[in-house]
């Protein structure tokens, strides 16, 4: 079995039970960075094997990993804070156990994304999560041109030492008007979460040097709302309908169906053309 084990983003008071159960019972703990894990677990008082499953070695780790799940053995996965296969490596060894048929199991807990859209004071009925942008500047914009009329709240991670650049590109494609809630210290005792203009945002930051990690959560573009047709233009779409070999009442009803003009209207005006 595979349990995906949240840790905290900040406050080790939201370590659960059964988040401490699931670290207990585990035959080895497979960590981000072995050394902030034991930090975690000399604090909770538990002793495991612990290996180390980070970006740059999953794949070699991961079939490790994977060899011992199928002897058996139980692993407990964890990040350096939040939730496992989030923005992270997790997501290859889940896959591997998938294919293998090795159970996988989710212990729900913290997550800094979740977490910052919560407080952001954005809609958040529907949202995505972007991840971290490419530090390529060329990817970097093509990734939010494609966002440019997205109507979803967007959310983002950035390190401090690329905010400035990410709020001027945020700036030049979504506009120094749209909204951003910029969040650190998630759960800490100096959690902040700036609510503002793009504009509000890059005036903020060039006077005040951005410190911890950030999320970001970005307002959605407004919907764009198509104009009504005329019934001039209603009764185009039905003379091109004819001229494609569909007799009038047909015409008629299908463009009916689709501009939301009444048959009878439509049908008297092509009588009259």
């Amino acid at each position: 079995m595979l349990y995906l084990v949240p840790t905290p983003i900040g406050n080790l008071g939201d370590i659960s039970d059964r988040m401490r159960r699931a670290l207990e019972e585990a035959d080895f703990i497979a960590a981000e960075d072995t050394r902030v894990t034991m930090k975690l677990l000399n604090h909770l008082g538990i002793s495991k094997p612990l290996v180390s499953y980070y970006e740059h070695n999953r794949e070699k780790s991961g079939q490790k990993i994977l060899e011992r799940l199928l002897q058996g053995e139980t692993c407990a996965l964890v990040s350096d804070a939040g939730t496992p296969a989030i923005s992270d490596p997790g997501e290859d060894l889940v896959r591997l156990c998938a294919d293998a048929g090795v159970p996988v199991t989710a212990i729900p807990g913290p997550c800094a994304l979740i977490t910052a859209l919560c407080i952001s004071g954005l809609p958040t009925g529907r949202f995505t999560f972007e991840g971290f942008l490419s530090v390529n500047q060329k990817s970097r914009r093509a990734h939010l041109k494609d966002l440019e009329r997205e109507t979803r709240t967007m959310i983002f991670y950035e390190a401090p030492h690329k905010l400035l650049a990410t709020l001027q590109d945020f700036s030049q494609v979504f506009g120094p008007d749209r909204r951003i809630s910029l969040c650190r210290e998630l759960t800490k005792l100096h959690e902040e979460a700036l609510r503002t203009t793009m504009a509000g945002a890059l005036e903020h930051y060039k006077e005040t040097a951005p410190r911890g990690e950030y999320v970001l959560v970005v307002e959605g573009a407004q919907p764009v709302e198509e104009e009504a047709l005329t019934l001039d233009q209603a009764l185009e779409l039905v003379q091109e309908q004819i001229a494609q070999g569909k007799s009038k009442k047909d015409a008629v009803r299908s463009v009916s169906e689709l501009t939301g003009f009444p048959k009878n209207t439509l049908y008297d005006a092509a009588i009259k053309a």
